[in-house]
């Protein structure tokens, strides 16, 4: 077998690198903030006023799915998603 059949693995990511949390929290209230930003300034484009409070509350309901799915990871669910727990 050559190397080329069978190539090493790559490092693990560091845990700052992978743990998804800070992306997700900081999108999240990016949302918030343009919401608050096209509601002070541009009220009347009710699209973008729209869209940016559904942004923010979609980053909310999918970081509850989140947690959600790495508690069940963490305590050993047979539903829940792998790869979860180790983060």
């Amino acid at each position: 077998m050559s190397e080329r059949d069978n190539p090493p693995s790559p490092p693990p990511l560091p845990h700052r690198l992978a743990d998804p949390v800070p992306v997700v929290l900081g999108g999240t209230a990016l949302w918030f903030l343009g919401f608050l930003l096209v509601l002070i300034f541009d009220r009347a484009n009710g699209t973008l006023l729209w869209t940016t409070l559904s942004g923010g509350v979609l980053g909310i309901i999918g970081y509850g799915v989140f947690r959600w799915q790495r508690r069940a990871a963490r305590r050993g669910s047979r539903t829940a998603q792998s790869g979860l727990e180790d983060i």
